[in-house]
């Protein structure tokens, strides 16, 4: 069978310094001297520090800057397994979980997951090669949901491009349920193939693994994909630009709403966001590349920007080509968010048929350092959401995760503020809370040892004075 691991993480204490306020005066000695009992109260401290330290960073954002290359940060909350090498030994994935786990070049996985007959499913799985690592443009992963037959329900795939940039990329697979193929409840199989050239390195990628269950709706409605829809090429956000740092993953993606948003990444850097979008809402995105202050040539891919769907789907991409001068792209112009978009054939109406959270992924290439330095350079994102939003379809019981498919007061409050939202992953909700109590309960415990210690020290200094008195007034 595979293994499951929980994601934990180890910390150790790595040294301990005296300082000064461990030690007191007094004044019988006229000198410094450590306190009777200063040790233990030290001890304690660095304790608490190192706990408190890890709390910060079991809560936090991962310790390596947003933007620099190779900065993945996965979801605290993933499950660790393991890819089997068939069907037989797969691990099963649970509807709503978050998973990590690797793909060593030429590798096919296989995952389980159990299905009923009437929910729609959805896996992504994101792979993130490391930094330095050399890839081709047609290096990727391909994934595939299979039956217990064998038989494909849906496979997609993704891939670096003419960039040559390793950068983390994602694809993902469906069981649909009113599709001719993979029909009924039971055991399934997600598939991932890794595509390598020839020349590429050998190195192991990461994987984090999505899985997602959309139920049946409560009425069912047309099947056919709107006809009519304002496919214009709308005009770019105007205004002044907002610095908001990108995350460095799907997990951690900095929220954005309406407006002009920039950041700083250097070549081979990566930067996530996400925006909210309701139903019945039109979402359009620019994105920019500041010119450069030194260096010549040619990149042909310099900057990549990608759109994935709640369920890190992708949807859309462009790219464009830099000589050292302002540049910007588009997306295609997308269709407002409906149900009834997933009965389009083309990728990028097909992919807008659910509200909630779509990310924004925005990769600066490797090449640009050869030609215009290691930067940074300045990411201008442009985004519109136009459109009322409406009611959503009307689902007959809720999905996993069950706050996927909405939009909130939350996630309209963080798109203004640069916040989580609502729909950030559930463990990490749990983490913060947890962490912020018991920094809070470590602060205070910090603060009551302190001023504990510090009085039995004054109280030891007047007694020893006392004492001194008693035998001087003797004396006489």
């Amino acid at each position: 069978m595979g293994h499951v691991r929980s994601n934990g993480e180890g910390w150790r204490v790595m040294g301990r310094r005296r300082t000064a306020w461990w030690r007191t005066r007094t004044r019988a000695q006229g000198g410094w001297r450590p306190v009777a009992g200063a040790g233990a109260v030290g001890r304690r401290v660095v304790v608490l520090t190192a706990v408190l330290c890890a709390t910060v960073a079991l809560t936090g954002r991962p310790a390596v800057a947003d933007g620099s290359p190779g900065a993945y940060g996965y979801d605290q909350g993933d499950h660790v397994v393991d890819g089997a090498t068939g069907t037989g030994d797969a691990v099963a994935l649970n509807a709503g979980g978050a998973y990590r786990s690797s793909l060593s070049k030429g590798a096919k996985v296989y995952y389980g997951i159990d299905l009923d007959a009437t929910s729609n499913a959805y896996v992504s799985v994101t792979a993130v090669p490391p930094a330095g690592t050399t890839v081709a443009a047609t290096d990727g992963i391909r994934v595939s949901m299979e039956n217990a037959s064998g038989t494909a329900c849906t496979h997609r795939s993704a891939t670096f491009g003419a960039s040559r940039s390793p950068h983390p990329v994602a694809a993902w697979a469906a069981r649909e349920a009113g599709k001719a193929l993979c029909k009924g409840g039971g055991r399934y199989y997600v598939v991932v193939e890794r595509v390598d050239a020839s020349g590429s390195s050998s190195d192991t990628w990461g994987l984090e693994l999505t899985a997602v269950s959309e139920p049946p709706l409560a009425q069912t409605g047309t099947t056919e994909a709107p006809q009519v829809w304002d496919s214009a090429s709308p005009e770019a956000v105007t205004g002044e630009a907002r610095r908001r740092a990108g995350g460095s993953g799907f997990a951690g993606a900095a929220a954005v709403g309406q407006g002009v948003w920039q950041d700083d990444v250097r070549p081979g850097g990566t930067l996530f966001y996400k925006v909210p979008v309701d139903w019945g809402q039109q979402l359009s995105v620019t994105a920019e590349l500041g010119g450069s202050d030194g260096g010549s040539g040619y990149v042909t891919r310099a900057l990549d920007l990608a759109l994935y769907n709640p369920v890190r789907g992708s949807v859309d991409e462009a790219g464009l080509g830099y000589r050292g001068s302002e540049r910007s792209v588009a997306l295609e112009p997308l269709p407002p968010v409906e149900y009834r978009n997933r009965y389009s054939v083309v990728d990028h109406v097909n992919g807008m048929r659910f509200a909630g959270s779509y990310y924004l992924v925005v990769h600066l290439s490797t090449e640009l350092a050869d030609s215009f330095g290691q930067g940074p350079l300045p990411v201008t994102l442009r985004v519109r959401v136009d459109g009322s939003a409406h009611a959503g379809p009307g689902y007959a019981a809720k999905p996993e995760p069950r706050n996927i498919f909405e939009v909130t007061t939350q996630d309209r409050a963080a798109a203004a503020t640069g916040g989580a939202g609502g729909g950030g992953d559930r463990s990490m909700k749990v983490l913060a809370v947890a962490g912020i109590g018991a920094g809070s309960v470590l602060l205070a415990s910090l603060g009551v040892w302190t001023i504990s210690a510090r009085r039995r020290d004054g109280g030891r200094a007047r007694n020893g004075d006392r004492d001194r008195d008693r035998a001087s007034t003797a004396a006489l």
